[in-house]
């Protein structure tokens, strides 16, 4: 595969082309697509280009794309029809993601709303007969991601977390090296996250931007004013509405730690940091580290910098006889013990590998067979949640090693579920 990022891989007009050529690798080689898989997309910012990928995909009909910003819509439709493939996409600007999910035609919706709708929309998809590809983190808090497993359970339906280095070449690979014992043992695992973003200011009250439904935008959670500082990102750094610079993008590389260190459920959790950069409206911390405990003596360490990107690495590996490093990309490093190299692999990855074992677990009625099945991604996701709440509450987590709840601490569990919207409050059922 060209070595193609992700900016540069959907936005332009050969892209068709490029993923038509790959259709054997993201499919399978004796896989040709047997039937349509339509889908809608939700949330038009990082949807867009989720839209796209999908889009692009042989087979693949995207027939809606939604946003509470019309001008978002406008943009989506306009940039989707442009894709150069026949025939060509025509989705359909919706506002309200229920119309989705209300149209039989619909095999999946594809959620990239903000992280307070993650679960409670892909578990009303569940409901209403759909499959869906959830963006990262899965779920808001803990309790949403145990619902939405339970759901995707009862409604036997494909769920796939957005975590995409689960179906990239390189990241499947060492991966591979790692748990057949290239450098023995492994027990700890270090993971980063560096960013150079700006203050988010103090807000003032204001009304919400032209257009926008601001009670559908807030939807499962329950109101709060609006500020001229909320929208359409500041969001991320409320705990409101989001989870920190952890939940935002802790998630790929933790979820790799897990991954390399054969981790399930933590044992033990603790965490330190602080909004120590600028003094704004920000909730989140913009420095903060995080120790997560597996039994059989392993760890995941993350260290997350928003305001200083310096040394950006992603996750490294320490075993017994060795290391393993790992970039983004995939691209990886074998160290012995004596700190040699001994392997090197240059790989490069883009979301359509993890799309596509997304449209294939759907055709292929399979729902469990997913890179990154939903099980797995709540997993994943749940260490940021107890790293939040190690953050929160400025203690130490002992965890139950067979769900990962926290033990003998009321404060801290209370963090497990949030409150909700009376109409929006995700149900069992």
């Amino acid at each position: 595969m060209a070595a193609l990022t992700r900016r540069s891989f959907l936005a332009t007009s050969a892209a068709a082309g490029a993923i038509s050529r790959m259709a054997p690798l993201i499919y399978g080689a004796d896989e040709a697509p047997s039937r349509i898989v339509t889908v809608g997309v939700m949330g038009m910012s990082r949807g867009l280009a989720l839209a796209q990928t999908f889009g692009v995909l042989p087979g693949v009909r995207v027939k809606y794309v939604c946003d509470l910003d019309p001008d978002r819509v406008a943009k989506a439709i306009a940039t989707v029809e442009k894709l150069d493939i026949t025939p060509a996409q025509k989705p359909q600007g919706v506002q309200d993601f229920r119309k989705i999910l209300d149209d039989p035609e619909v095999d999946a919706l594809i959620c990239a709303a903000p992280n307070h709708w993650h679960a409670p929309a892909a578990i009303l998809a569940c409901q209403a007969g759909k499959h869906c590809y959830v963006e990262k983190p899965c779920c808001q808090n803990p309790w949403e991601g145990e619902l939405l497993v339970a759901m995707s359970r009862k409604y036997k339906k494909a769920v796939q977390m957005g975590n995409q280095r689960r179906s990239a070449p390189g990241f499947i690979e060492a991966m591979g090296k790692l748990h057949a014992g290239v450098i023995g043992r492994v027990y700890l695992a270090n993971c980063w996250y560096t960013a150079l973003r700006p203050s988010i200011g103090k807000g003032e009250p204001a009304s919400p931007p032209a257009g926008i439904d601001y009670a559908m935008w807030e939807g499962p959670a329950p109101h709060k004013d609006f500020r001229s500082n909320f929208l359409h990102y500041n969001w991320h750094w409320f705990w409101h509405w989001g989870n920190g610079e952890l939940g935002n993008n802790g998630i790929h590389t933790l979820d790799i730690g897990r991954w390399g260190v054969g981790g399930d459920y933590p044992i033990r959790v603790t965490s330190s940091g602080g909004r120590y950069r600028y003094q704004d409206d920000q909730e989140t911390p913009d420095t903060q580290s995080v120790l997560i405990e597996f039994d059989g003596g392993r760890q995941v360490t993350w260290e997350g910098r928003s305001c200083n990107k310096h040394d950006d690495r992603f996750v490294t590996f320490y075993g017994e006889n060795g290391t393993l490093e790992i970039d983004e990309s995939g691209t990886y490093r074998i160290f012995d013990i004596n700190d040699k190299v001994t392997e090197k692999a240059s790989h490069s990855r883009n979301d359509a590998q993890h799309a596509g074992n997304f449209v294939s677990a759907i055709r292929n009625e399979t729902p469990l067979a997913l890179n990154s099945e939903i099980l797995e991604g709540h997993k994943s996701t749940l260490l940021c949640h107890l790293g939040n709440i190690a953050y929160r509450t400025q203690r130490s987590l002992v965890c139950d090693p067979s769900n990962g709840h926290i033990l003998n601490d009321d404060a801290a569990m209370a963090l497990w579920k949030r409150e909700y919207s009376k109409e929006w409050t995700p149900r069992e059922s």
